[in-house]
């Protein structure tokens, strides 16, 4: 693995009428739907690394480079209520 460190981004996802909408609020424009919960969360990933190559492409520096790989470690949080 190469030497990188890591950041988290926070993954909001919220049913809607037609699936699931997965958003990230810290990065504008970020946001995809998606049948599945795990659809939604793919989806905006891959917007998310859209988002980053586009200042690269043009030589300015966004700050972060999403890569998922074999060894790339997901953590996931999960709002719940106890009743």
């Amino acid at each position: 693995m190469r030497n990188t460190k890591a950041i988290l981004l926070s993954l909001v996802v919220e049913g809607n009428d037609d699936g699931y909408l997965a958003r990230c609020p810290g990065i504008q424009g970020a946001f995809a739907e998606g049948d599945t919960i795990e659809e939604a969360i793919f989806n905006c990933v891959d917007v998310i690394r859209i988002i980053a190559a586009y200042p690269a492409e043009r030589g300015e520096n966004v700050g972060f480079h999403v890569e998922l790989i074999p060894e790339t470690s997901h953590t996931c949080g999960i709002c719940a209520s106890i009743v």
